[in-house]
């Protein structure tokens, strides 16, 4: 009897070598104990710092309604200014039939990747209105925005390559760059000069190179200079890519997006990404750009190939409120002018709104982490949700809150809001840092 040949090892990442390290003779068993592991025990800290200072996590609050211009949290009312459904369109009728209709039609999953067999006619339907929209070839939408930015960056580049990111990045961009590979640089924020320093001096050691900025920056509020990007990225051979999470639906006279604001060919950016649950009052996100460029993403990109496609009331959601956006403009044209009404209001009142544009994103700035948990937790004690937002998410000295303005909201709430702040902010800068309601 002929002799089985012994099997060949398997190749492939997981048997590559491991890279050295220090010889651990005994191993600590804190470290398998998540109540030791040291971001949990910030966590305890900073929750019992809380606690003595009497102040209530403004986190997880739970909303029992449509969080719109108005939600109601433990049955309490409050003008909301958390929540950014722009457009108000998570409350239009035929938003919601949409996604009932689709749920009797195809269920409530599609089930599987649609590499497989997750494939739904409506997948296409919304990725060529979304192609449209940015004067595309073609589009791809994904289950979730964060995943959106990490899949398509860790998809496109390598080793070889480099990432360059505005500071001021979302933490999205952040992890597909760490996760692709690529050698990885920030640059000021908005600036041209200092991006251009970096290119410069090491462009030539790498092939591929990826620009990463906002259109709408989450925030602050501000945008970049389209054209001063695209011009950069001509001259040094890179591709840019701008995430137009927080822009689609709030610049530009028809709200489609910074190139729009600007007057800039869409064309010229390589990369467009966006969101769905934002304007478009739904979940998941997506990319539109070359033809080439999709198919590559649709094979290749982890968040795309190993999850499962897009749901059928998540798209039809998506679908119908882009028919809305598109043929009511005036619901743009009015977050426009809440917006600014909104910026000037505050700036009048004395308060520092950052480098705000008067968009629907407006920041709040208090500079200390406590005054912005003691203020925002004052505001809903007068009948205002807004959110803290605090480091990590922003830097330690740039501790703010954050209101999103959308079309829903009143000049009347908008001026309440103001007042109250100013009133709030006055208190805690004379020192009365407590907060008004128990935590």
């Amino acid at each position: 009897m002929r002799e089985k040949a012994a099997a060949k090892p398997l190749m492939g990442p997981h048997l590559l070598p491991v890279p050295k390290r220090n010889n651990i003779q005994k191993y600590d068993p804190a470290l398998t104990d998540f109540t030791k592991h040291p971001d949990y025990e910030q966590l305890q800290l900073q929750s019992l710092f809380a606690t003595h200072s009497n102040l209530k996590s403004p986190y997880f609050r739970e909303h029992n309604a449509r969080a719109g211009a108005i939600s109601a949290i433990e049955d309490c009312k409050y003008v909301n200014f958390g929540s950014y459904d722009y457009l108000g369109l998570n409350h239009v009728a035929r938003v919601g039939e949409a996604a009932r209709d689709a749920i009797l039609e195809y269920g409530t999953s599609v089930s599987a990747s649609r590499v497989v067999a997750g494939e739904r006619p409506f997948h296409r339907i919304l990725e060529t209105r979304i192609a449209a929209i940015y004067e595309a070839e073609d589009a791809a939408v994904f289950v979730s925005g964060h995943a959106t930015n990490v899949s398509t960056i860790a998809a496109l580049l390598n080793q070889n390559d480099l990432v360059l990111y505005d500071a001021w990045a979302h933490n999205s961009i952040k992890m597909g760059a760490k996760l692709s590979g690529a050698a990885v640089r920030t640059f000021t924020h908005n600036d041209i000069d200092a991006l251009e320093s970096i290119l410069k001096s090491c462009r030539h050691q790498y092939q591929r190179v990826l620009i990463v900025i906002e259109g709408l920056y989450s925030m602050d509020g501000d945008t970049p200079d389209l054209e001063a990007f695209i011009d950069i990225k001509e001259r040094y051979q890179a591709w840019l890519m701008v995430d137009e999470a927080h822009a689609l639906g709030v610049l530009g006279k028809t709200g489609r997006g910074i190139a729009e604001e600007q007057g800039v060919d869409f064309s010229k950016v390589d990369i467009w990404m966006g969101t769905l649950s934002k304007t478009l009052a739904s979940c998941g996100g997506y990319i539109t750009g070359q033809k080439a460029l999709i198919e590559l993403l649709k094979f290749k990109a982890p968040g795309f190939v190993y999850s499962v496609g897009l749901s059928a009331p998540a798209t039809a959601a998506a679908l119908t409120a882009l028919d809305v956006m598109q043929s009511e403009p005036e619901r743009v044209e009015r977050l426009r002018k809440i917006s600014h009404f909104a910026f000037e209001t505050a700036r009048k009142a004395g308060i520092d709104t950052g480098v705000g544009e008067g968009f629907a994103v407006m920041p709040v700035m208090v500079r200390d982490a406590i005054k912005a948990v003691v203020l925002a937790e004052n505001m809903l004690a007068r009948g205002y949700n807004m959110l803290p937002i605090i480091y990590p998410a922003v830097p330690m000295k740039e501790a703010r809150l954050r209101l999103f303005i959308t079309a829903e909201h009143t000049q009347s709430q908008i001026t309440g809001a103001i007042e109250a702040i100013r009133d709030e902010l006055a208190a805690i800068t004379s020192g009365k840092l407590a907060a008004q309601s128990s935590f």
